[in-house]
């Protein structure tokens, strides 16, 4: 019999693997062969290697573009089959190494290209990708921002979009996310790391860092408007699916979601953890929020409950405008009906940045 958690694995996260990057044949054949969850990391990795194989053979013979098609979508592979996969720590930082090097190693192959770089923050390093839109000497810049299981090498797709209007992307690991994650564990004032990305944007003379936008996805829908009730002159934030209170849905989510928060959240024990998660609330910093904020929630929402969405709506008082687009049909982030929002929020981040 197959193992409960590769059955939720097959039910729940097509939308979001297949969306941003995973062929859906290997999605398929993963899902479908794949009988034990202690297998998943390393069927996933082997997906990855099919992928790096063929980047090499394209780089080889010249066909760069190719080549970093390749790349990108290896790390898809090698990023899904880490994301979660706290119960084995070693093979999960093996498989993730592998996304970091093979997703450095397209970035200079990528249309536009990318480029790595270090962030300084509180004594220690948080790593990005910046890639800024061909044509345009001082773009304004969109800052990206993860959830608690995704990372940096995942987001190509949704940084296209911004930079096909014109925007540069930084997208970066914070701390329990990605790169930061085996030294720096989850932090609720997440307004620290995103005051240092920016601090960063300030020194670069190849980015308006006087036009900067916050996007965040699932728990970085609610770190994306923590931080804008902090960082003031945005010019918009975009919370995808975030909560606005996670100690509200804290004993509700999925068991593979809770045991990797409780994972990456640097608690020792339940009592530890339940402190952390009660420090991510939006409740008391909502009102400060000046900035155009746009959200999106799905209806059908099985991690973060909708109700969320509507809670930051209304708390976020002082926003200077608030959207919030509330997809009936769509699951957690709206990715099994991506079309619905990802087009239309990148277009309104795009207007916002010219006003």
């Amino acid at each position: 019999m197959t193992d409960e958690k590769i059955q939720a694995a097959k039910a729940h996260w097509s939308g979001r693997m297949v969306s941003n990057g995973m062929p859906l044949a290997d999605f398929q054949d993963v899902t479908t062969q794949t009988q034990r969850w202690d297998d998943w990391c390393i069927a996933l990795s082997n997906r990855g290697d099919i992928h790096a194989d063929l980047g090499s053979e394209s780089e080889e013979r010249g066909f760069l573009l190719s080549a970093g098609e390749h790349y990108v979508t290896a790390a898809i592979c090698y990023h899904f089959g880490k994301f979660l996969f706290v119960n084995n720590p070693i093979q999960m930082k093996s498989t993730h190494k592998k996304a970091v090097d093979i997703y450095t190693k397209a970035l200079p192959y990528l249309n536009p290209p990318g480029e790595r770089v270090s962030i300084p923050y509180n004594g220690s390093t948080l790593y990005g990708n910046l890639r800024a839109p061909n044509g345009i000497k001082t773009p304004p810049v969109v800052i990206l921002i993860m959830g608690l299981d995704s990372a940096k090498e995942e987001m190509f797709y949704n940084e296209q979009l911004f930079l096909d209007r014109g925007m540069a992307t930084l997208t970066f690991d914070g701390p329990g996310q990605g790169e930061a994650e085996y030294d720096l564990s989850i932090c609720p004032e997440y307004e620290k790391p995103v005051l240092a990305v920016i601090e960063f944007i300030k020194t670069r003379k190849d980015l308006d860092a006087s036009s900067i936008g916050l996007w965040g996805v699932s728990m970085g829908g609610y770190y994306a408007p923590r931080a804008a009730a902090f960082c003031k002159n945005l010019k918009g934030c975009i919370a995808l699916s975030g909560p606005f209170d996670l100690a509200l849905c804290y004993d509700s989510l999925p068991e593979l979601t809770r045991t990797c928060f409780n994972y990456r959240s640097g608690g020792v024990d339940e009592k530890s953890i339940r402190e952390i998660a009660s420090r991510m609330t939006l409740k008391d910093v909502a009102e400060q929020i000046e900035c155009p904020l746009f959200i999106v929630s799905g209806s059908l929402d099985r991690v973060i409950p909708s109700e969320h969405a509507f809670m930051l709506e209304k708390a976020a008082k002082n926003a200077s405008e608030i959207k919030h687009l509330a997809v009936a049909d769509g699951g957690h982030v709206v990715n099994n009906r991506a079309y619905k929002y990802r087009q239309a929020s990148a277009d309104w981040m795009a207007k916002k940045m010219t006003e």
